[in-house]
């Protein structure tokens, strides 16, 4: 019974933590002078995205033997999934909750918009954006998935390539827009409430205190989620590959329940793609640096799942047809590579 409380706890830690971290990274974003969008890819993705990357880094370098290594190739290929189905899903789903809410004011398009049930791409913030974000990610996870399939000497070098290619993305992100004087628009920060324009020493502590409760939430959640799947009568599999990456992946999800209940569903958005971007780089770089970098039956299952979701997102930005109910639809994916990795180890 303490594992489920404590479950819960981690939970309710890391969504109330989460409230602090965006409130923070927001003002983070205007004191650097970056872009709206870029607070989103780049400041609030590196946050979130932590928690997973240390776990593959710790797994791949300082792990003892090849099952730890393992956990951490499951670990760089369990967050794009996650974050390409289950992540877009709540994202549809909050802005179908907001049908519920009475219409006020829109904030960026998306209030009147969610308010009569309908999330149109015209209203989600700069789409060809989204559409050139994720056709990069696709491409490059493509490029990783096949890596998984075959053996050869120079492989582990070509992980630089990966970090070459984020370090591209973060790059042309900082450089794409530059932030506007929106301080006004800004909630004061919660470390100084008070204060219309907080301290600059305010901005970075709240921003990394968060970033570190975040991080040590979600190792617990993880530890508690694996203690609980034998409970369950779950294979030590299935809890490997489709619950943990649930968990480490929870930071960006609180990330979007917030941001869509505040009517800045761009922000949302721009925070699963970046996020996606660094997990489709950075650990995969340490996992082909560290280890063999071969793929079994459920590893190519979730890059299957993991592309397939990718296309059908771009299939509905190309069209025009990203509603909150297509979005929602996301989830199936996830669900399919459930039922698959359930019934591979039967």
């Amino acid at each position: 019974m303490i594992h489920f409380v404590l479950l819960i706890g981690c939970a309710a830690a890391i969504y109330l933590c989460c409230e602090w971290f965006v409130n923070a990274v927001e003002w983070l974003g205007h004191r650097l002078k970056v872009g709206p969008l870029a607070v989103g890819t780049i400041l609030a993705a590196f946050g979130t995205a932590l928690p997973e990357s240390v776990v593959t880094f710790v797994a791949v370098i300082f792990g003892n033997g090849a099952s730890a290594k393992d956990i951490g190739v499951g670990a760089a290929m369990g967050g794009p999934l996650v974050l390409a189905t289950i992540a877009y899903a709540v994202t549809g789903w909050m802005l179908l909750a907001r049908r519920r809410v009475p219409a006020r004011a829109p904030v960026d398009g998306v209030g009147a918009a969610a308010a009569t049930g309908v999330a149109r791409a015209d209203v989600l913030g700069d789409t060809r954006k989204l559409a050139r974000d994720q056709t990069w990610f696709l491409t490059v996870f493509v490029v990783k998935v096949a890596l998984g399939l075959v053996a050869f000497a120079v492989k582990p070098w070509l992980g630089l390539l990966f970090f070459a290619a984020y370090a591209v993305y973060f790059w042309r992100e900082i450089r794409a827009e530059s932030a506007g004087d929106e301080a006004e628009a800004l909630a004061p920060l919660l470390l100084q409430r008070r204060r219309p324009a907080p301290q600059t020493w305010a901005v970075v502590v709240q921003t990394a205190a968060t970033v570190v409760l975040i991080f040590l939430a979600s190792q617990l959640f993880v530890a508690e989620l694996d203690a609980i799947g034998p409970m369950l009568g779950l294979p030590a599999a299935v809890t490997a590959l489709l619950l943990s990456p649930i968990a480490t992946e929870l930071p960006e999800i609180m990330n979007v329940i917030i941001w869509v209940r505040q009517g800045k569903t761009p922000l949302a958005l721009a925070n699963i793609s970046g996020a996606m971007m660094i997990q489709a780089t950075v650990p995969s770089g340490l996992g082909l640096l560290f280890t063999p970098w071969r793929f079994d039956a459920a590893l190519v299952a979730s890059g299957i799942a993991t592309m397939a979701a990718m296309g059908y997102l771009l299939v509905l930005l190309r069209t025009r047809r990203l509603t909150a109910g297509t979005l929602s639809l996301a989830a199936l994916y996830y669900a399919g590579f459930g039922a698959f990795l359930i019934a591979l180890l039967r």
